[in-house]
């Protein structure tokens, strides 16, 4: 329930404690704008652990509106209190906003709460979650909300729900694409690209005309690689560099197969890259990966091992999950996108990095421009990233890449129609997609 405002006595008189999520003057200017009444109907109260006496809310007309037009800030988050300048939190950064889509799936509902407790971002950064879902998730999606309101993060500055991704994405500046339909029974992996694709494209339409300028996005929805393609194609406004499809899982996965092979633990395995596709395809690279330092192939001496057994676990690590735990992955994809947020404003430790999958033009590796390619790639700390250069190649890595680079060239022609480059054929070479994958 929203409440327009607050009497200027009423705002003296309420005394919270600094730890509790009612912002401060620093915010109230940014906030007050994005303060909107709920779109349904409802008799006016509100959501939050004040005494009745102490609070009136003046009652709320209904209005018939335009569900899509609104957004919904949510319960607490909607109150607006005006605290001394003397009392403001001085050591905080700035307020960013964060969009997610799929906000009320499984995967958001590990990573929200990584967000909103400043494990991402740090203890000092304020957060703003605007959280895009469907006319169907609209209700699960005020649960998700209220779960939030209930764990007291005092980093979480404001929630907004919402079904219209042009209110969500509004100054948003980091966007986090997880809501995607999955492939269901005797689909085709064409017709999951083209249902996808829309989505994407309109996202894209809506980051380009209401989000920062400089906003980073990282999209999770399968086909990853090719929705991220049609969402920068639709968003011209925003560098093209700046769009990341989540090929971390992949490379977590890669890594945790390496160190048990080894007997060494995870953080002993470095310089790991995905090649290419989120998809079957993909080319875990144990030619440049690193094991306490040493190059893989001289820590594992069994190099059939590496090049059938380890890569095939790898491509269909997330195929085999879903079959023994009935679904596809949430704990640990929302684990991987913590990781790949981490690694874009963290700088990458000296000699090693990370994949993702990043618009491949004026790559240095000889792989078709125009496409989303998972690649190495370090950075200094500020969000951004540069491809790595010092790699090796050799006729097996070369071999791989070409036919994850076919699989993804075969998949633009076939969205060909929502990034603006004609009509759309669908030549794709083979069904590689992990079946049922989010």
């Amino acid at each position: 329930m929203a409440v327009a405002e607050l009497s200027s006595s009423l705002k003296t008189e309420l005394n919270f404690s600094s730890k509790t999520v009612f912002q401060s003057n620093r915010f109230s200017n940014h906030r007050r704008s994005s303060f909107r009444p709920f779109y349904r109907s409802r008799s006016p109260r509100v959501t939050c652990s004040i005494a009745p006496n102490q609070v009136e809310a003046a009652p709320v007309a209904a209005k018939t509106e335009d569900p899509k037009s609104k957004s919904e800030c949510f319960g607490v988050f909607c109150l607006t209190y005006d605290l001394k300048a003397e009392e403001e939190t001085t050591s905080w950064k700035k307020l960013i906003n964060v969009a997610v889509s799929g906000a009320a799936g499984m995967i958001s509902n590990h990573l929200l709460f990584k967000l909103a407790s400043g494990e991402v971002f740090g203890p000092d950064q304020p957060i703003a979650l605007k959280l895009l879902g469907s006319e169907r998730s609209l209700q699960a999606l005020e649960g998700v909300a209220m779960e939030l309101e209930d764990s007291l993060f005092p980093l979480l500055r404001e929630v907004v729900i919402s079904i219209d991704p042009y209110e969500v994405f509004q100054d948003a500046e980091w966007a986090l694409l997880i809501g995607a339909k999955p492939r269901g029974p005797g689909m085709e992996r064409a017709g999951l690209l083209d249902i996808n694709g829309q989505i994407f494209a309109e996202q894209g339409k809506a980051l380009n005309a209401v989000a920062s300028p400089n906003v980073k996005v990282i999209v999770v929805g399968n086909p990853c690689n090719t929705n991220a393609l049609i969402c920068l194609k639709n968003a011209p406004k925003i560098p093209a560099k700046n769009f990341h499809a989540l090929t971390r899982l992949d490379e977590n996965r890669a890594k945790c197969q390496l160190a048990l092979k080894a007997g060494v633990f995870y953080d002993k395995v470095s310089n790991m890259t995905i090649w290419g596709n989120h998809s079957t395809t993909q080319v875990p690279d144990f030619l440049n990966a690193r094991i306490n330092g040493l190059p893989v192939k001289e820590v594992i001496k069994d190099h059939r091992w590496l090049e059938e057994e380890f890569t095939e676990k790898v491509q269909k690590r997330g195929g085999v999950l879903i079959e023994k735990w009935g679904r596809s992955s949430a704990a640990s994809t929302a684990v991987s996108i913590v990781d790949a947020i981490r690694s874009l404003i963290t700088p990458t430790p000296e000699g090693d990095w990370f994949s993702s999958g990043v618009y491949t033009t004026g790559n240095p590796y000889g792989i078709a421009e125009d496409i989303v390619f998972s690649m190495p790639c370090r950075s200094k700390g500020d969000g951004d990233y540069e491809l790595v250069k010092d790699v090796i190649f050799d006729d097996y890595l070369r071999k791989r890449i070409a036919k994850t680079e076919a699989e993804l060239l075969a998949e633009k022609r076939c969205v060909a129609h929502l990034t603006g480059e004609g009509i759309a054929v669908c030549d794709l070479p083979e069904d590689t997609m992990l079946p049922g994958e989010m």
